[in-house]
């Protein structure tokens, strides 16, 4: 599945960094109670008990303020450097750290069951939750309904609403255990959807009920399910960082173009810490700002942590954080200089690419994996190194008006330090599955 979402830790990193855009509105006609109504006959006719309907009615209410929320996102437009440094802060490597320690046997027999080793588990659920300590306080119920009843996911939502009805029906939880983040529906430490919940958590204590959120090995455990179901190769990495020569063919860096790693190898391509796994696995040149950033070798095992969350700035701190946790050192920082683009200006060159044919999806201000394949396109047609990275430069090649825009300035250049308010960030997810 596709998933597209902040997570609870991720909202501050939002709202510090990223201005936000209003989503895509429509207008909802229909009467809140008569789509209820419909929805419980529906219910009942997919087999979900009355009793169960009936208890979880009072929570099944419309929410104006879940409405606005989802009307205005935050765009995650921060860079890959910006969003890594304050997600993957010093206090969570060493919770994170703690963790891996506290709950070794558990993740070992995890790993020996699902494939999934202990740092990717760990690192989803440091980013998800704090390891459980901001999972939310609102029933979803309420948070789902709304958004099944919007017109703008409605459909998504709805099926999301059957799955949580359905948690209650087998037991795992009491409709008033369900609770979660503060608008998105998400439940338990891992911050699961109530599809992914019913479909993919397991009972790992053995108590004979599925509960993400007060047993920590069931989250475990199903949090390394899931990944399965999404095709995790056991044995395999998921991310390598590199050193890139500047004569590589820059045409095939992305994730769009996958080589063995032993071709990587002969254009250059180096471990920045150690030596690459094995020349026969297939893994793709991954370079989150562009030629001068830092850069990566990304498997087969990365893309299935892009089920998890669709974000790639999102999904490529989790990998990164997961090899720290793993023993990695921190990354390279590249060139101070890379220029950074803001709104106004990833709305120009995204005009520019739709007037020269390039699906870019909406113009939005975010550079995503559409713009980002746009810009590759555009800059071949130029004869420009293709990595990708939105530049003013691009935008004057193409007949736009843009100042250089100023180099990252970024304090964390500095040494990390410990922030004691990130620790007591609200649930409030931003990015939605989609």
């Amino acid at each position: 599945m596709h998933r597209f979402r902040t997570t609870t830790l991720a909202m501050a990193a939002v709202l510090a960094l990223a201005a936000p855009a209003t989503a895509a509105t429509c207008r909802n006609t229909a009467k809140f109670d008569d789509w209820l109504a419909d929805f419980k006959k529906e219910a009942v006719e997919k087999g979900i008990s009355p009793q169960v309907i009936e208890a979880a009615s009072p929570h099944l209410k419309f929410s104006q303020r879940i409405i606005q929320h989802d009307r205005a996102q935050g765009v995650f437009n921060q860079s890959f450097l910006t969003f890594s440094d304050r997600m993957v802060a010093a206090h969570r490597l060493q919770n994170g750290r703690l963790h891996l320690k506290k709950y070794a046997a558990l993740f070992d027999k995890v790993e020996q069951e699902f494939g999934v080793p202990a740092p990717p588990l760990a690192a989803f659920w440091g980013l998800e939750s704090d390891y459980g300590k901001n999972t939310g306080k609102s029933n979803v119920f309420t948070a789902i309904a709304t958004l099944a009843y919007d017109c703008r996911r409605g459909e998504f939502f709805r099926e999301q609403l059957f799955d949580a009805l359905r948690i209650v029906q087998k037991g795992d939880l009491t409709v008033e255990d369900m609770l979660g983040g503060d608008w998105a529906g998400e439940l338990g430490a891992m911050q699961f959807t109530a599809s992914d919940y019913y479909k993919s958590a397991v009972d790992y204590d053995g108590d004979g009920r599925r509960n993400l959120i007060k047993s920590t090995p069931d989250t475990v455990a199903s949090a390394g399910n899931f990944l399965k179901s999404l095709g995790w190769k056991r044995g395999e990495p998921w991310l390598t960082e590199v050193k890139i020569p500047q004569s590589l063919p820059w045409q095939e860096a992305g994730l769009d173009v996958q080589h063995p790693v032993s071709q990587w190898a002969k254009w250059g391509v180096r471990g920045a810490h150690a030596r690459l796994p094995d020349g026969k696995l297939q893994a793709s040149l991954l370079l989150p700002m562009g030629r001068f950033g830092p850069a990566f070798l990304a498997y087969e095992n990365f893309r299935v942590l892009q089920g998890w969350n669709s974000s790639m700035v999102y999904v490529t701190t989790v990998a990164y954080f997961a090899t720290r946790l793993d023993g990695a050192p921190a990354v390279s920082r590249g060139s101070p200089d890379i220029e950074m683009l803001d709104m106004q200006q990833v709305r120009e060159l995204q005009r520019l690419l739709l007037k020269n044919g390039h699906d870019i999806g909406d113009v939005d201000g975010k550079v995503g994996e559409k713009t980002r394949g746009a810009v590759k396109k555009m800059q071949i047609k130029l004869g420009l190194p293709a990595d990708s990275w939105p530049t003013s430069d691009l935008i004057r090649r193409m007949g736009g008006n843009a100042a250089p825009a100023a180099p990252r300035a970024e304090a964390q250049n500095e040494p990390r330090r410990r922030q004691p308010q990130q620790r007591q960030q609200s649930p409030f997810p931003l990015f939605q599955r989609q």
